[in-house]
Order: structure tokens, then C-alpha cells, then sequence
């Protein structure tokens, strides 16, 4: 990859390794103190940045090279070098989509991996990147690495009729493939909504599911002892879409727990606020929410720092949180467009409150974003919040606001003339009936 000072970020940092009392490590050899350059590239659209992958079976390029060296040596022949090749999708929704071939010469097996399929196609909860040191030169490279994957590669057996059926199956799929891809964008963009769910159920339908995976789980469903009141209260529950939560809680804490809404992974990118707030600046009003703005200063009353960059966090959350309903609202999309949220954040906001085909926010889960956002609320508030100024944001009314809390088993408390919403434990939601003869 060429280097190009505009695509790159540099600071200087320097890169301490300590040995306690003069010990010297394994190798012998001591740590030493290195004074580098930091430079980090961005992707480029018309390069394929570095590729990584492994070789699960044990195969290893570099042994296997040395040994036909010895051999060709001994033999008077060339070597015997491994070919590498990098194959990408030229469709323009498809871009990203490489496959690599190791095929190791005078052998029949390629071993062969994909950014698409398989071990690749999982979900992804980090980031990779490729670092490359130079001592002299006292620069330290850190390149991302391409579609962000690592692949596995697999062994496969090369035959001319295998690789001509390959060939074709291929150049089907992809056309299958794409014509579906069409018909997809089409009905949901000029479908009927049956049509839309009709779609929908169909890919649901045609997932594959590793049979394996498929048995193990089967034979784990039938030694779970199932509780029946449990079940007989699922569909309600599923009707209230709210956020993860423990029924049987002691404590407020326990009944919608945090690291089940703030994952593990999401915590590290949420330091915005916290930084804004050691450095002694003030949160712009037009970039935060009322509601973000109007708490920053518990950020005083609180003299553990761990506390204070907890809060923080969540405050960072709730700002995410509107920002990207912004960007699905008309009159605001600009504002949501402008605001920075973490890849890892996004694409799990994605997964939550979109509608998988369409990549819009799904009405039916409108109701879900705004549980989430209450319950964040009643986290910062030490679960006794008042309301206005997250309806504010929210954009509806309190009366309105109201009614959601009560579905995520709060209690309105009135005093001096200020309504609050508490959450009393253990959870009691409101039952499905009332509230339908309500409506009537």
C-alpha cells in the first residue's frame, strides 16, 4: 500500500517496556524503550489494503516452501513457490466481497477462504488492523486490513471438473443473486405490506442453519425445564418491546441491567462526554439532547472518578441514541448526519430498531427505541426521573410519555407539583386487557 500523508493520521508516542529489577525475559534479551511515529491509514476506496488469514489444518506456506527448497537443491530443480490469489466481486453493491486461493505448487489442494461465507459471515464485535514496526525509522504503521476479516482458509481438492461446476454455480448464484437483490429493493420500496411481509418470511425461511449447530441445540431445548407461567406471559412481553430485563429483581439496578443495553465492546467508544467534561467545556446545546444537557452536572456531585465515567458514558449512549433517530426523521436528518456514532454502536442500533430489508426504522419498533431510551434515563436519574425534558426530546407529549413508562413497569409519583417516574421491584407490568378496554 503506497503511503499517502493526506489518508493518515500521525503522532508521536513513545512505547515503554518495563523489566522489574533489571529481569531479563525468556529470549534474554532486555525491553527497551522505542520512540516511534505513529501513522494511521485510513481505507482507499481504489486500493485492497493487506489481507490476513490462517490455516486451520495446520498448513504452514513458509515449513512447506523450505522443505521444497531442500528437495530442488538436492535435485538440481526450481523451487516449487505457492501461488496466491485475491479474487473480488466487481458488482457495485458487492464490492466488498474478496476470495483468496493459496494453491502450494505440485499439489492438487487450494486452500481457499472468503470474506463472505462461512467463519466470515458472523456477526463482528472488534476491529482488525496490521501494525508494522520499523526501528530504524522510528515509525510505527497500523493499516486496517481488508473488509475487516480475517480468513480462514480452507483446504480444497482441485479437480478440472469441480472447478468448471464451481465455476458455473457460481456465475448462477451471483445472477440469482442479483436479480433477487433487485426484486427485493423494488418490493420494498413499491410492495404492499403483504407483499413486504411475504418477502420477509421467505428469507427468514431460506437461512441455513448448520445441522451440527442445529443438534446440539435441539438436544440443549429438550433438557431445559421450561416454566410454564413464563411462557404463558411471553407474548405480552414481546408486545411491550422493551429492553432486556429480570422480572424477579430485588433492585432497580437488577431489573433492567445495564451491561444488557451498554455491551461490553460499546464502552470504550462513549468518552466523549467525560473528555468534554475533564477538559472544563461546556456541551453545546444543539449537539446534545435537553435531556443530556441538563445532567452533566451530576458529573460534580460525584467524587468516585469510575462513577463519574459511567454516567458519562451513559449520557454518550442516550446522545447516540437521538442522533440516530434523527437521521430517520424528517426536518432532523441533517443533525443526525452531522453526529459521529461509533461503527459498532451504529450497526447494533441497526440490528435492533431497522427493518432488515428496507434499512429503516421500523414502526413496529418505535416503541422499543423509546423503552430504551427511558430506561438509560431512569439509570442516570437514579430511577426517579422527571419526564419533561426527555419528552421534549423524544418529541411527544407527556401524556403520552406516560404510558410508556407505565409498559415498563414504572409508578407515577406526584410531588410539588412535579410528576416522577419511579421503578418499584420487583416488575409489575400492566396487564394487556386493561389497557386494550382502555382504548375502547
Amino acid at each position: 500500500m503506497d503511503e499517502q500523508p493526506s489518508a493518515s493520521k500521525s503522532r508521536t508516542q513513545k512505547s515503554k517496556k518495563r523489566s522489574r529489577d533489571g529481569n531479563q525475559n525468556p529470549g534474554g534479551a532486555k525491553h527497551e524503550n522505542l520512540q516511534v511515529k505513529i501513522q494511521l491509514f485510513q481505507d482507499q476506496p481504489n486500493k485492497i489494503p493487506p489481507l490476513v488469514a490462517y490455516f486451520p489444518s495446520g498448513y504452514n506456506p513458509q515449513t512447506q516452501q523450505r522443505q521444497d527448497e531442500e528437495e530442488s537443491n538436492n535435485q538440481n530443480n526450481s523451487p516449487k513457490v505457492p501461488k496466491v490469489k485475491v479474487f473480488r466481486n466487481m458488482a457495485q453493491r458487492k464490492g466488498n466481497r474478496l476470495q483468496v486461493v493459496v494453491s502450494p505448487g505440485g499439489s492438487n489442494v487450494d486452500f481457499v477462504g472468503s470474506s463472505f461465507t462461512g467463519e466470515a459471515a458472523a456477526a463482528q464485535v472488534c476491529r482488525y488492523s496490521l501494525g508494522v514496526l520499523d526501528k530504524e525509522a522510528g515509525t510505527l504503521k497500523i493499516i486496517p486490513i481488508a473488509t475487516n476479516k480475517i480468513f480462514r482458509l480452507e483446504p480444497r481438492v482441485r479437480t478440472a471438473e469441480t472447478a468448471n461446476e464451481e465455476a458455473s454455480n457460481s456465475t448462477k448464484s451471483e445472477l440469482t443473486a442479483n436479480r433477487m437483490d433487485k426484486l427485493g429493493e423494488l418490493t420494498a420500496l413499491y410492495g404492499t405490506k403483504r407483499e413486504r411481509k411475504k418477502r420477509k418470511d421467505a428469507i427468514n425461511l431460506k437461512k441455513e442453519v448448520d445441522s451440527e449447530s442445529q443438534k446440539s441445540l435441539d438436544k440443549k431445548i429438550e433438557e431445559v425445564a421450561f416454566d410454564k407461567e413464563a411462557l404463558a406471559n411471553t407474548s405480552s412481553l414481546i408486545a411491550r418491546n422493551i429492553p432486556p430485563h429480570n422480572v424477579s429483581a430485588t433492585t432497580p439496578l437488577e431489573a433492567y441491567p445495564l451491561d444488557k443495553i451498554i455491551l461490553k465492546g460499546d464502552w470504550d467508544f462513549l468518552g466523549d462526554i467525560y473528555k468534554l467534561w475533564q477538559g472544563g467545556e461546556k456541551v453545546a446545546t444543539n449537539a446534545y439532547p435537553h435531556f443530556v444537557c441538563n445532567r452533566i452536572r451530576k458529573l460534580d456531585a460525584i467524587k468516585d472518578e469510575t462513577q463519574q465515567w459511567k454516567l458519562s458514558c451513559i449520557l454518550s449512549y442516550i446522545t447516540h441514541l437521538m442522533k440516530f433517530r434523527d437521521q430517520f426523521s424528517m426536518g432532523h436528518v441533517k443533525s443526525g448526519k452531522k453526529h459521529n456514532i461509533p461503527s459498532i454502536i451504529h450497526h447494533r442500533f441497526l440490528n435492533l430498531f431497522t427493518d432488515p430489508e428496507s434499512k429503516i426504522l421500523a414502526s413496529e419498533k418505535i416503541n422499543l427505541f423509546i423503552s430504551y431510551v427511558l430506561v438509560l434515563a431512569l439509570h442516570v436519574d437514579g430511577f426517579r426521573t422527571d419526564p419533561s425534558d426527555i419528552a421534549q426530546d423524544l418529541r411527544i407529549s407527556k401524556v403520552d410519555l406516560r404510558q410508556h413508562f407505565l409498559n415498563l413497569g414504572c409508578k407515577l409519583v406526584r410531588q410539588n407539583s412535579i410528576l416522577y417516574a419511579t421503578l418499584p421491584v420487583p416488575l409489575n407490568f400492566p396487564s394487556q386487557n386493561i389497557r386494550r378496554k382502555r382504548r375502547q
